[in-house]
């Protein structure tokens, strides 16, 4: 999705309101729902945040929505709509076919948090624009701040921070194996200076991560492929 919406020239980035409320559940269903509170029994009426399959609904209701649109010039995630177009005049023929619709399904959505006609945006905890792909800054900061961790619990947490942004660190896998080798079953948790070198490396790589350039699907691609002890890497290069 993120590739899809890099590199664009403008954005309109939209903010559904009481998502999952707008969804009415059938009435030989609503039993189902049922909860008891001091003042009698009842049951819902439209689907509640936390229901059982509560997400999968909505986005299987959303894409269903915006079928005709998705993936040409409309990403949806959850209630988060992100619309693209390469010129402002074709961005706002989008914009009325995205609006027309939701007035069509009665789709509520936060003006407070929509924005229109911008060049740049955050999404899924990255930074995209004409330019390509790009880590959140504020994201980062907070990663940054952490302390080595004490644990294998931090370690865990550490790993899975940086993992999320490790399109961006070239040799992820190679740099963090010495983190990696502290979570093995009744490894003592030593955190060395090969640990510590590690740990450091990962956050400055991150601090300092490219910007990404989404690849041009229309061309040939070729894939190259490597593997070792502790590591599988592939590189997708165009022709």
């Amino acid at each position: 999705m993120l590739d899809r919406l890099a590199g664009k020239a403008f954005y309109f980035f939209f903010d559904g309101y009481s998502r999952y409320i707008q969804i009415v559940i059938a009435p030989e269903d609503q039993d189902k729902t049922t909860f008891t509170c001091p003042y009698g029994t009842y049951a819902f009426r439209r689907m509640p945040f936390g229901l059982c399959n509560a997400l999968e609904t909505f986005q299987h209701c959303m894409l269903a929505i915006f079928s005709d649109m998705v993936e040409e010039f409309l990403e949806v995630f959850m209630d988060d709509f992100s619309m693209l177009g390469e010129t402002f005049d074709s961005c706002l023929g989008n914009l009325a076919k995205v609006l027309k619709r939701c007035e069509e399904v009665d789709l509520v959505l936060n003006w407070e948090k929509c924005h229109f006609m911008v060049n740049e945006g955050t999404i899924l905890g990255h930074k995209i624009s004409n330019k390509g792909i790009e880590v959140d800054k504020e994201k980062v900061e907070v990663i940054e701040k952490l302390p080595p961790p004490t644990n294998a619990k931090g370690i865990r947490s550490f790993l899975g921070h940086v993992g999320f942004y490790r399109r961006f660190i070239k040799d992820f896998s190679k740099i963090s194996k010495p983190l990696c080798n502290l979570l093995q079953q009744n490894q003592p948790f030593v955190f060395y200076g090969e640990c510590q070198s590690a740990f450091e490396e990962l956050k400055m790589k991150l601090i300092s991560a490219p910007v990404v350039v989404p690849p041009d699907w229309t061309s040939p691609f070729e894939l190259m492929c490597d593997a070792n002890d502790h590591a599988v890497g592939t590189a997708l290069g165009q022709q």
